[in-house]
């Protein structure tokens, strides 16, 4: 089963990542190229992830990985030991490919096919850590971080962190806490409730 699940994802294969650490250290995965999505870069995630382990506990950690796209965060976050990782995604291919990967792979990813503006409006969950990773285009990117805070996704000591393009600036933001710049992506990390 599992070899005819591998074969189902590698088929049309495009897009390769690496999970960095954890129980799949080391381990290769390519998404179809037919895909719309900008999975974030191996050398941003690592950098990224170094600043969450030096902050956070991630082993039995909440997470959620909106416009998760091809899964890459969510990978990492199971791979390292998030016991929950709810995978937030328009788009039917990614569903099914994040879906198909999570199970051969064995990690706590729950995939929900949604528009994500509308799902934070209605999600009755929260997580320690909330990412986004939005299309660098996307007309509604500056309203995420007031979006995810006044909605209660992060949990009490959790933070949200926002995947944007370097020329969007978030620097007045009240409740922004650190801006982390690798090539032409920029990672803004909330961590304060906005004032009303």
């Amino acid at each position: 089963m599992e070899q005819l699940i591998s074969r189902t994802i590698a088929a049309a294969a495009g897009y390769l990542m690496r999970i960095i650490s954890g129980i799949h250290k080391g381990r290769n995965l390519q998404a179809p190229s037919n895909l719309p999505v900008r999975p974030t870069t191996d050398r941003a995630k690592e950098a990224l992830f170094n600043w969450l382990d030096h902050r956070f506990e991630l082993q039995g950690a909440t997470a959620i990985d909106l416009f998760t796209g091809t899964g890459n965060m969510a990978y990492e976050l199971g791979s390292r030991g998030a016991i929950s990782v709810t995978a937030v995604d328009q788009h039917t291919g990614c569903c099914r490919y994040v879906r198909e990967t999570a199970k051969l792979l064995q990690l706590p990813i729950s995939v929900v096919q949604a528009d994500v503006f509308g799902w934070i409006k209605r999600a009755d969950i929260q997580a320690l850590l909330v990412f986004a990773d939005p299309p660098y285009d996307h007309p509604r990117l500056p309203d995420l971080p007031d979006l995810v805070l006044q909605h209660g996704l992060r949990q009490a000591g959790g933070v949200f962190i926002l995947e944007h393009p370097k020329h969007r600036s978030f620097s007045q933001h009240p409740a922004l806490t650190d801006e982390r710049a690798y090539g032409q992506s920029v990672f803004s990390i909330f961590e304060d409730n906005p004032t009303p």
